[in-house]
């Protein structure tokens, strides 16, 4: 059973990908500071269930320092990491120049720092085994922009060129890199946006319609098949059509 690690997996976004990973025969470790009711009765359904495996593990993954240590437990305890989900992230939004600097830091830290380091951790394990799946969570505003998300869109845009550069640094060992930008997705991460807000982004993707944190989970589920396995360094974008 392969394993595979998503950062955020408590709820939202990280909650149905860690769901349908699981469904699909993964053993899967969610990650977050704390676990919710939705996570818990996850794990005991698919405890029962004869497919795959759910577990929780707690970290805070802002402390980057102890990531090394984390990451050396969970390897000790699951053996092999084979795919990890860069799903965690906070999306603080805030017109730049009233920003409070210790915004902008955890914007930074939350969401490139740490995955950047867990990865170069969790990588360790892949490159002894010589195959894995890396997927980093981007957003279509990492290259659309978004008032009010300036820090948010840097953050993410960052992921877009570390997939792009490691996964020529990882390929030759059978490590596949990619990214998934999701668009405005109905999750604790748009709960600034009001109703007319997203009924006016709605109105202009394409499909007239938002995309759903199951679309985002179904991508996911394809990056980490053996289907994918000579996709890397590209970005799949799951957006109802929204940057058509």
């Amino acid at each position: 059973m392969r394993s595979v690690i998503v950062t955020g997996g408590s709820r939202g976004l990280g909650l149905a990908i860690s769901l349908a990973l699981t469904a699909q025969g993964y053993q899967v470790i969610a990650i977050a500071r704390s676990a919710t009711p939705e996570l818990l009765a996850g794990i005991e359904s698919a405890s029962g269930s004869g497919s795959g495996r759910l577990h929780f593990r707690a970290c805070d993954l802002s402390r980057t320092s102890e990531l090394a240590k984390f990451v050396g437990a969970l390897r000790k305890e699951f053996g092999p990491i084979y795919g990890l989900v860069n799903n965690a992230g906070i999306g603080t939004p805030g017109v730049l120049s009233m920003m409070p600097d210790d915004q902008v830091e955890a914007l930074v830290r939350l969401n490139t720092l740490s995955p950047v380091i867990l990865t170069k951790y969790v990588l360790r394990s892949m490159m002894v085994e010589r195959a894995g799946r890396i997927i980093n969570m981007a957003s279509i505003v990492a290259t659309t922009g978004y008032s009010g998300l300036a820090v948010y869109s840097a953050t993410k845009a960052a992921l877009l060129g570390f997939t792009c550069s490691l996964a020529r640094e990882v390929g030759p060992l059978n490590i596949t890199v990619n990214a998934i930008a999701p668009g405005f997705i109905a999750t604790e991460m748009t709960h600034s946006l009001d109703e007319s807000q997203r009924d006016h982004i709605a109105r202009r993707s394409a499909l007239k319609r938002l995309a759903g944190a199951d679309d985002v989970a179904g991508a996911v589920l394809y990056l980490m098949s053996d289907s994918a396995r000579n996709i890397t360094g590209t970005t799949l974008t799951v957006d109802a059509g929204n940057t058509a």
